[in-house]
């Protein structure tokens, strides 16, 4: 059950972040690649003050750390980023879609094929989110923002999976956002940049707080739950920001969005059930 409430509240987290992503760049408070830089800085700093009142000590040159840093770089580069020319929805199809397949092809390269149990529930939990997020009126793509939430989703798996072996997460993700921050840094350079005090705020809480104390949390649960599970749970992040979005910010919610919410949260639990977990073992 604790497990249970942990992995809830990580997901809450994570629809967060696109809540407050949205919230600042959408509304014109500040543009993608310093709304990332302070983001990432802003993380950094609140887990390594952390860690420093509890006495811990940051775990820099362990060999983990590459793959952190630079997959968490890669996600809030080009999370940010695609954000400029793709529509949301299908910005989030796309990012979801990658770390779902991802996880799932890395699963069976390591010799565990997902069960018919856990792959009919991602089936219906990724028609969920077909129905859910797939541009209507209005939807606006690109190659290159596809190119780019492309990179996200590929960065945000590589994280995942290499979260799953971490013995101490808050030194783990604290020491991964130091090290991503001078990458996310660079974004900064021969950019045209537009911040205002809200814009600078948002960022502030979606890196520390959302951020930084949510892949904290998604770290301290990973290694307790299988690689496939841990995939699919996540595809419940979109349907969480679109109801998040219908409360605070107005969206309206549709007869086919309570459809979509439906399968998701059936899919997801058809997946994760003991019965179809205890088959995976990577």
């Amino acid at each position: 059950m604790k497990l249970v409430s942990l992995t809830a509240l990580t997901m809450l987290a994570f629809a967060a972040n696109s809540i407050l992503t949205r919230m600042a760049i959408d509304g014109g408070h500040i543009d993608p690649s310093s709304f990332a830089a302070i983001r990432i800085a802003a993380g950094a700093v609140a887990l390594a003050l952390i860690l420093a009142v509890g006495g811990g000590g940051l775990p820099l040159f362990e060999r983990a750390r590459i793959v952190g840093a630079l997959s968490l770089a890669a996600y809030m580069i080009g999370f940010s980023l695609a954000y400029a020319t793709l529509d949301a929805g299908l910005g989030a199809l796309i990012l979801f879609g990658v770390v779902q397949g991802t996880i799932f092809i890395w699963g069976a390269m390591r010799g565990a094929t997902p069960s018919p149990r856990q792959f009919s529930g991602a089936c219906f939990a990724f028609v969920g989110l077909l129905i859910a997020l797939w541009p209507t009126e209005g939807g606006s793509s690109s190659i290159a923002g596809t190119a780019l939430m492309v990179i996200a989703g590929l960065g945000w798996a590589a994280y995942t999976l290499a979260g799953r072996g971490a013995t101490n997460p808050l030194a783990a993700t604290a020491a991964n956002f130091v090290l991503a921050m001078p990458l996310l840094l660079i974004l900064l350079v021969c950019q045209s940049l537009n911040a205002n005090i809200v814009g600078i705020g948002l960022a502030i809480l979606c890196g520390a707080v959302t951020s930084g104390l949510g892949y904290s949390l998604w770290y301290a649960v990973l290694p307790r739950m299988t690689a496939t599970t841990a995939a699919i749970v996540q595809l419940s992040v979109p349907i969480i920001a679109i109801a998040a979005g219908a409360i605070f910010l107005g969206e309206i919610v549709s007869q086919l969005i309570v459809i979509a919410a439906a399968l998701v949260v059936g899919g997801i639990a058809l997946a994760v059930t003991k019965r179809s977990v205890l088959t995976d073992h990577t």
